[in-house]
């Protein structure tokens, strides 16, 4: 029986011109890089194959320098890119007063034949005056940074400006995604992950590079590390029966038995094959497993930590709070934000 091929990666175009932000375009491509690949990289879980295939875009292929004097090195031109899936423009460098009419008429008409073929079109910060420009926010809400507000309604009127939100889907098929200001890229790269490889990628993706509320420290982002191969058939034996079983009552004791080893050997054994203490490892199954119901469920909060071997929900909180620095609701609310938006 032969394999089906993979899905072709989806093209994502960054759109460069003098003014661009080099951190929005580094920071972006970086980010789709590690799409389906970056998980197993850092935790050793299997993850799915990359999805994106990111390109910088131009006028020319010639590297130029921004107008802060970093170097942009451009893939393709115009002409060479000619259908994308998505296409982004970052945060420009431009002054409150600047008249952006008839600007960057090469740049506009290329995201016109874009969104006409069916891409989605994207802008960060003041990109999207570049958007507007090229007429695709007419009639359409849309935001961009607070200090660019007055600057888009005095020169583009038809747009619908929404500054208070952080990022605004609009349009046949929400094929227009404007962002906030300049931090919001990642509000727009977990929209684009989530939108075109899932919920699940594109949480890992936040876990990964530490997206969102940072105020509690990086233990909410943590996940459970794969433990590492061994050929003790005894303790492995162990895991499965603890894969299934994590939620019995005294769930070490079942796991010595099915390793049909002595206690004091079992515990010997089980932590030079893993890492792991038996009861942190089968805590580490608990925490994860509810990691995974809160963000993925809306079963309450009580309910999970029965259903994952708690019978005392207080105890549950504590630790899970020692493992993930925040509340089981703190670590709901972080995470349900993704499928959200």
């Amino acid at each position: 029986m032969t394999m089906p091929d993979p899905p072709p990666p989806v093209s994502v175009c960054l759109l460069a011109v003098p003014e661009i932000s080099t951190g929005v375009l580094n920071g972006l491509s970086e980010v789709f890089v590690f799409v389906g690949t970056g998980w197993e990289m850092l935790t050793g879980w299997p993850s799915g194959p990359g999805r994106f295939r990111t390109r910088i875009v131009a006028a020319s292929r010639t590297p130029f320098r921004n107008l802060a004097g970093l170097p942009v090195a451009p893939d393709l031109t115009f002409a060479e890119a000619e259908r994308a899936d998505i296409v982004i423009v970052g945060d420009l460098a431009l002054g409150r007063d600047e008249d952006t009419r008839g600007r960057w008429p090469e740049e506009t008409a290329w995201l016109r034949r874009q969104h006409a073929q069916g891409a989605l079109v994207c802008s960060v910060c003041t990109g999207s005056l570049m958007l507007a420009e090229a007429g695709l926010l007419d009639g359409q809400e849309a935001t961009c940074h607070w200090a660019a507000t007055e600057q888009i309604r005095s020169l583009y009127p038809d747009v619908r400006l929404r500054p208070e939100r952080v990022l605004v889907p609009a349009g046949a098929e929400h094929r227009l995604v404007t962002a906030g200001g300049s931090a919001s890229w990642t509000d727009l790269a977990l929209y684009v992950v989530a939108r075109y490889c899932g919920e699940e990628e594109a949480r890992r993706t936040a876990k990964i590079f530490l997206f969102g509320d940072r105020s509690e420290g990086q233990l909410p982002f943590a996940a459970r590390v794969r433990p590492p191969q061994h050929e003790d058939a005894a303790i492995a034996a162990a895991q499965i029966w603890a894969a299934d079983n994590y939620a019995a009552p005294n769930p070490v004791a079942g796991m010595t038995r099915r390793s049909q080893l002595a206690p004091r050997t079992f515990k010997r054994r089980f932590q030079a094959a893993t890492g792991y203490a038996p009861l942190d490892y089968v805590q580490s199954l608990r925490i994860e497993e509810a990691k995974q119901m809160l963000e993925m469920t809306d079963v309450p909060i009580d309910a999970v930590a029965q259903e994952v071997g708690y019978t005392e929900p207080a105890a549950f909180r504590r630790l899970f709070k020692r493992a993930t620095g925040i509340s089981p609701l703190q670590y709901r609310q972080r995470f349900r934000r993704i499928s959200a938006a």
